[in-house]
């Protein structure tokens, strides 16, 4: 039966996140592994009322076939974003809605990448986009993560040696670090891009949840049409909704549509439209203000915790927004054994092993803070800090959590 499936599929492995999620279902188990927004910031009534305006105004041509790129009043929302969010000046001709940000990812694979191509990648990197450029049987390269963001000087020596046709990257709150590229860092990356053909990717699912700091530019603002943008509206409204977008110069956004068209024609038009009517009867800024009120407790909350619980010489990053918190436990503490460990006493992350496309078993590991609340994080925390503390102490290995 193997030899019926085509070669790319022997280079794809299944989510990790999404195995894990199948062990957190059972509700006494504390789970800081998934990238979910809370349930808590979806505007529900507003979306009912929205979806009721649609189907009641127009809802036969709500219910047809639409244009690959997507609802027209959607995308000059997004465009009027990026002017507001950026002072960008893009027009709906550069916007293509898809099917969340991870169908972008999909769309640029194929646009792009032929068997043997190099991809650049961050250090750790999304697994997401792991998993959607391995279709592609793309030759990975690398690029180690800082405080502030790219390791520049590493940066110029892969696109020197190795001209890979593209990097991406998520320069605000990264998946999974949480570190976020500073607008120094930002100019230095673009100066050694606009050296080299490398296309950038930079993905923005985050960028809106900035509850710390002062907002950065895009790094459109520094490559022009060198770079592709991916945006999403799943952590700002609603993740069911699976909207996303590219942004992108119309060179690459005639080929991207043509990719599109042969996927799926285009994307839920009726969901596009509930959420384009949404934006316009709503103000997105004030529920956003919410949803990082929120975040930023909760973030304390894990920030306090872990002070609290985790032995000292166990590191995290403390993000200025987004979702995720990044651990780095002592050398040689593997954090897959402390997922087993962890998953005896009811708690789950995600080991760091899948953020790398170079290495099996490493010692860091990603905290998710928004979809638990305070008492939740608070309990899990201690939990995962005794389990750290065990390991450490040698004492023996727990009995896994069945699945």
């Amino acid at each position: 039966m193997e030899t019926v499936f085509a070669e790319r599929m022997g280079h794809v492995k299944k989510s990790f996140i999404r195995e894990i999620l199948k062990v957190t279902e059972d509700p006494s188990v504390i789970s800081f592994a998934g990238g979910l927004p809370s349930p808590a910031s979806f505007p529900v009534e507003a979306i009912d009322r929205a979806a009721q305006a649609v189907l009641e105004e127009d809802g036969a041509n709500a219910l047809q076939y639409s244009t690959t790129e997507g609802f027209l009043p959607l995308r000059e929302f997004i465009c009027a974003r990026y002017a507001k969010r950026f002072g960008l000046r893009v027009t709906p001709e550069e916007i293509l809605i898809t099917n969340g940000s991870q169908q972008g990812l999909d769309l640029i694979g194929k646009v792009f990448l032929d068997e043997g191509d190099g991809v650049l990648l961050e250090a750790p990197g999304y697994l997401g986009a792991i998993q959607a450029f391995s279709l592609f049987s793309p030759h990975f390269h690398t690029v180690p993560l800082r405080q502030d963001g790219v390791a520049v000087d590493a940066l110029q020596a892969v696109l020197e040696t190795h001209a890979p046709k593209l990097f991406y990257a998520v320069p605000n709150f990264q998946n999974p670090s949480g570190l976020s590229y500073s607008r120094a860092n930002r100019e230095r990356a673009a100066a050694v891009l606009k050296q080299h053909d490398t296309i950038f990717i930079e993905d923005d699912p985050y960028g809106e949840l900035r509850f710390a700091g002062e907002e950065a530019p895009s790094m459109r603002t520094f490559l022009g049409g060198q770079s592709i943008l991916l945006g999403s509206f799943s952590k700002i409204v609603a993740p069911a909704m699976r909207l996303g977008w590219i942004c992108a110069k119309p060179e690459i956004m005639e080929k991207l549509i043509v990719a599109k068209q042969a996927s799926d024609l285009h994307t839920n038009a009726f969901a596009q439209r509930v959420v384009a009517r949404y934006l316009a009867d709503n103000d997105l800024d004030k529920h956003i203000e919410k949803i990082r009120q929120m975040y930023k407790m909760r973030s304390d909350c894990m920030a306090d915790a872990i002070a609290r619980y985790f032995p000292p010489d166990v590191h995290c990053t403390r993000p200025q927004g987004g979702m995720f918190m990044w651990a780095t436990l002592p050398e040689g503490m593997s954090s897959i054994d402390l997922f087993q460990r962890a998953s005896a006493m009811r708690v789950a992350f995600v080991p760091g092993a899948p953020f790398y496309v170079d290495r099996s078993d490493v010692n860091t590991l990603r905290l998710n803070y928004t979809n638990s609340d305070e008492a939740a994080i608070q309990e899990g925390i201690c939990r995962l800090g005794q389990a750290m503390t065990e390991m450490l102490s040698g004492v023996g290995r727990v009995e896994v959590l069945a699945r």
